[in-house]
C-alpha cells in the first residue's frame, strides 16, 4: 500500500492518481529511486552510528588510563 503524497490518504501500489483528491502520484521509476537513496542514506547513517560509538568507546578508555595513571601517583 502507499500513500497519496498530497493528501495522505491510502491508495493501492500502482495507482497513478488520488481517488480521494484527484492528485497525481510519482511513477514506478520514481518510487524505486528515491527507495535506493532512502537505501543508500540509512547505511551511511548506520555507518556514522557505529563510528559515533566506536570514538565513544574510544574516549571513555582514553579516560579510565589517564584515571589509572593519576591514581598511581
Amino acid at each position: 500500500m502507499a500513500f497519496c503524497i498530497s493528501c495522505g490518504q491510502m491508495q493501492a501500489d500502482g495507482t497513478k492518481f488520488c481517488r480521494f483528491c484527484g492528485g497525481q502520484q510519482p511513477g514506478d521509476q520514481l518510487i524505486a529511486r528515491l527507495s535506493m537513496e532512502a537505501e543508500a542514506i540509512r547505511y551511511q547513517m548506520q555507518q556514522l552510528q557505529a563510528q559515533q560509538i566506536q570514538a565513544q568507546q574510544m574516549h571513555q578508555a582514553n579516560y579510565g588510563q589517564q584515571q589509572d595513571q593519576g591514581q598511581r601517583w
